[in-house]
């Protein structure tokens, strides 16, 4: 299978717990094909919106394979995000470096790019958590500092949200609240949802190598 480069696409580069899964909701109550993460080249063709892994890290190497795309940052205030990402992490931590399987290798990569091989030690310190988003967010304000009209920033609290995302993207939306879900910790809300225009973000299970399939440069 071929990369489609020429669609449009919309990428989510906020960290994950800045509500990305409530923005893909809302996208596809905008009549919009979104997948919650990617691990197939079949996902990056079919899906106009994607968050979460493996697009906080490689998007820059995605801004390069599609350079028709936009992409949006999730503004989350910083000390509500600290006890979200916190206990996900807590939760991820064995899956994430075990040696000998847990979760696919995109995945472990991406959250060891921003997060280092963690110990729960250091995700009791704030500092480290606070460090590891600030520097992200940084790198990504750079990178985009001289595309406005590719790159914009959202807060899911904002009224009118929406008309943010029309003026970047150029596709009519309705007017609509924005859901807020996955509240209290819970990550389950993605895994659960049945829609027409949810794309899976794997086969079955299985993923792609994105690094050589999808990446190579």
């Amino acid at each position: 299978m071929q990369i489609n480069s020429n669609q449009p696409k919309l990428f989510v580069v906020s960290l994950p717990r800045t509500a990305t899964t409530s923005f893909c909701l809302a996208m596809l109550e905008q009549g919009l094909k979104v997948a919650h993460t990617a691990y197939t080249l079949k996902t990056f063709n079919q899906a106009d919106v994607i968050a979460d892994t493996p697009i906080f890290n490689d998007y820059r190497r995605l801004d390069s394979l599609f350079p028709n795309a936009r992409f949006i940052y999730l503004e989350r205030d910083i000390q509500s995000w600290l006890p979200s990402i916190r206990q996900l992490l807590q939760r991820m931590q064995t899956n994430l470096q075990r040696t000998d399987g847990g979760f696919n290798p995109i995945l472990k990569r991406c959250y060891a790019d921003v997060f280092s091989q963690y110990s729960l030690e250091m995700l009791a310190d704030d500092a480290f958590l606070i460090e590891s988003f600030n520097a992200h967010q940084q790198q990504v304000f750079d990178y985009f500092a001289e595309r406005p009209t590719d790159f914009t920033r959202l807060s899911p609290d904002q009224a009118n949200w929406w008309q943010t995302i029309e003026s970047l993207l150029d596709w009519p939306l309705q007017a609509a609240p924005f859901p807020h879900v996955n509240k209290g910790g819970k990550v389950t809300k993605w895994n659960e949802l049945r829609h027409p225009l949810k794309i899976e973000s794997t086969r079955n299970g299985r993923v792609d190598d994105l690094d050589k399939l999808l990446y190579r440069l």
